[in-house]
């Protein structure tokens, strides 16, 4: 019935052109080296900072392997869009805007030269976007590529496991699972688990892909999920998978099969599980350091009690590394205040609630419950962390969303030929 997620085409389903009246069947037509720019642009935001690996790698080599993969994408982007076609949105004009107030806090130099450098990144990461949009029709080929890529950076952590259990669980994270191959943090894995789980649960209840196929995604990236405790990952998947199947309930018999069956599992582990649960949800700490959600609060609470300026509340203080007094914020509104100030925040706060709004406006769909799960994942996740305000994994799954909720644009109607007239002698002409 379906495609398969490691193979290209959804045999009927959205990959395929569109033969309705008024639609572009650009997806049939999307070329191939699209699917390696938004690969690239994966591998651009994983990162540079993490747990250390088998064989160690320089932060230096790192950044530019990273940075390089972000040149390479603007570069065949704008290679394969030469004539620079493009599909204006909202979601691209405010992350266009969030600009602004990015370059206006780092011109001044209180987070050093990294903050230009960042910036310039944000640019690239952006322009890419708008070079890709040509692509954006609402089908379903950007998640084929969004769960394939991410599914590779996953193998690698599983072979990282393979190779070396003592380094992919280090004591240092409390026996959590990291990237042994490539710098990946817990949350960093536990968030690409989740993500592409919930992606293709959504593929397997449309009937976009095979049950086979599916399982071959679904039960490695669990079982990493699990090894990486990560709460917020975990909660992520459980709510925003909650909120896109109820979106489809009324439209799917499939749907309502899975959610009984969900709710049904979920109450029988609450009360089997419940101590390896709450076990696994505590990660060895106490009431009190859950409480203070790890010490994020500390850090919170420490930098919305700093000094500011009235620049400084307005525009923030320059792209840095998401840090306040030498700890991570892991708070993406709060990052973006510190950054970006409160333009940043009323920014990033319309695009999610933007995004938020069209979801809620489009009929019943696949495309709409995948949007609907991105957008709810990077909500929740918003909370403990950070990311919204610059490139990064974040961005990406709300540009998928976007990519998912823009309307097919409408074919130019063919010119009919207009017959031509003929002569009629004027002996034949009615004479009244």
């Amino acid at each position: 019935m379906g495609g398969d997620l490691r193979r290209g085409g959804l045999p009927g389903g959205a990959d395929t052109a569109d033969t309705r009246p008024g639609a572009e069947p650009s997806p049939a037509g999307t070329p191939r080296i699209v699917g390696i720019v938004w690969g690239l642009l994966i591998l651009n935001t994983l990162g540079s900072a993490g747990a250390k690996t088998i064989v160690p790698l320089p932060r230096s080599l790192i950044q530019m392997v990273t940075m390089g993969a972000l040149v390479a994408a603007f570069t065949l982007a704008l290679a394969v869009n030469l004539r620079l076609r493009i599909r204006a949105g909202a979601f691209l004009f405010l992350l266009t805007l969030l600009l602004v107030p990015s370059v206006i806090s780092s011109v001044h130099l209180e987070s050093g030269f990294g903050a230009l450098f960042r910036c310039t990144r944000l640019a690239l990461f952006v322009g890419t976007l708008w070079l890709l949009s040509r692509w954006w029709d609402g089908g379903t080929t950007f998640v084929r590529h969004h769960i394939r890529m991410y599914f590779a950076v996953l193998g690698s952590v599983a072979v990282g496991l393979v190779v070396s259990p003592g380094a992919a669980l280090p004591e240092l994270y409390g026996g959590r699972l990291v990237g042994a191959l490539w710098p990946l943090t817990p949350p960093q894995i536990g968030q690409y688990a989740a993500v592409i789980i919930g992606l293709t649960v959504l593929l397997v209840l449309d009937r976009r892909t095979d049950r086979a196929g599916a399982a071959v995604v679904i039960v490695p990236s669990l079982v990493l999920l699990a090894l990486t405790h990560t709460r917020t990952a975990t909660l992520g998947l459980l709510i925003g998978l909650a909120l896109a199947i109820g979106s489809l309930v009324l439209t799917s018999a499939a749907a309502r099969r899975f959610f009984t069956w969900a709710v049904l599992c979920a109450a029988v582990a609450a009360v089997g599980f419940s101590s390896a649960l709450q076990a696994w949800f505590l990660r060895g700490q106490s009431q009190e350091n859950l409480t203070s959600l790890t010490g994020r609060a500390k850090v919170w609470d420490a930098l919305l009690a700093a000094p500011r300026t009235t620049a400084e509340k307005l525009f923030g203080v320059g792209l840095g590394d998401k840090s306040f007094g030498g700890l991570p914020i892991d708070n993406s509104w709060l990052a973006v205040y510190q950054e970006q100030g409160l333009i940043g925040v009323t920014l990033v706060g319309a695009i999610v609630v933007v995004l938020a709004g069209v979801a809620l406006l489009r009929p019943p769909s696949l495309q709409r419950a995948c949007a609907i799960f991105l957008i709810s994942y990077c909500a929740i996740a918003s909370y403990t962390e950070a990311g919204l305000g610059d490139a990064s994994p974040y961005l990406l799954h709300l540009a998928l969303a976007a990519s998912l909720l823009a309307t097919p644009a409408a074919a130019t109607p063919l010119a009919t030929p207009e017959a031509p007239r003929r002569r009629i002698p004027r002996w034949a002409q009615d004479r009244r």
